[in-house]
């Protein structure tokens, strides 16, 4: 199982106000910019942290809560309830299920993509991956690779071939040989190129009218964009029905709190997140355990 606490350090660091605090020390109004400075630091985005102190503050109150230690169990319950109420599990019930691959270029949708066949292969599934990147140099032969090492079949295409036809052919390919699973892959776009990001809806129109049912579309962003990654997200949840976001390369982000903002502005759940290079290291998202992980005073 991986271990969250280890991988998140750098997150925490910016939660250290709460480790560092006395935890006899007593709340004092100026506690309360310094816990807005220190969320809004994180990345929790600046509508998420308001409101999480708004709510804080009213807990705090009707609960009588006075020292720092209380303050911060209470904060960690209500950071738990907040990425606790949107559905993370993945479905995979079809016949076959496809789930669909979106984002930028550079955010590891391909390596997601082998990790996630590896994991699914280990637990009985059947898979097939689709190669619907045919715009990136090499991105088929990296696909390829994946298929190899996790033991998945794949369907391909020649370089610039309609994506959409590519992966409504693996669809067909997986009915064929009883395969319950296809997983495919697409180019990486600039969410600023309106003609690329209207591909998506195609693919997804397509990908739906062959014997397959896409039952997820999960948007692979990059944990380090902080920020900048909800401006992608959201002009990507336009074009095609985000069922869930896979949030990678956290092991090495400070900008972990970008998840609240996330499921605060966007409501669409991260239910996977890329915490390391090893194929364990994508996890499914817990939100317990990684608030947990943000408040733990040990590395």
């Amino acid at each position: 199982m991986v271990n969250f606490s280890a991988r998140l350090s750098n997150t925490r660091k910016k939660f250290s106000f709460f480790g560092n605090s006395p935890t006899s020390k007593s709340i004092a109004e100026s506690t309360w910019s310094e816990i807005e400075e220190t969320l809004i630091g994180a990345d929790v985005g600046v509508n998420a942290s308001l409101e999480i102190v708004g709510d804080l503050k009213k807990e705090t109150d009707r609960l009588g809560v006075s020292s720092i230690s209380e303050l911060t169990e209470l904060l960690k319950k209500q950071l738990k309830v907040r990425l606790g109420g949107l559905d993370v599990s993945l479905s995979d019930d079809g016949d076959p299920a496809v789930w669909l691959f979106v984002g930028p270029n550079g955010v590891g949708k391909t390596t997601s993509i082998g990790k996630i066949a590896s994991k699914k292969i280990a637990e009985g599934h059947s898979v097939v991956l689709a190669a619907g990147d045919t715009f990136r140099a090499a991105a088929s032969e990296q696909l390829a690779m994946w298929a190899d090492r996790a033991g998945a079949h794949i369907v391909t295409g020649a370089d610039g071939a309609d994506p959409s036809s590519i992966i409504f052919d693996a669809t067909e390919y997986a009915k064929a040989r009883q395969v319950s699973l296809v997983l495919a892959d697409t180019a990486g776009r600039l969410h600023t190129k309106k003609n690329l990001m209207e591909e998506l809806s195609k693919i997804q129109r397509v990908a739906g009218k062959g014997p397959g049912t896409v039952k997820e579309i999960l948007l692979v962003m990059d944990s380090t964009t902080g920020q900048n990654g909800l401006v992608q997200a959201a002009q990507f949840a336009e074009v095609v029905d985000i069922t869930g976001i896979v949030l990678t390369k956290l092991d090495g982000s400070a900008r972990g709190g970008i998840i609240f903002a996330i499921q605060t502005e966007l409501g669409i759940p991260v239910k996977l997140v890329g915490l390391g290079e090893g194929l364990e290291d994508l996890a499914l998202f817990d939100a317990g355990t990684f608030v947990d992980a943000l408040f733990e005073t040990k590395a």
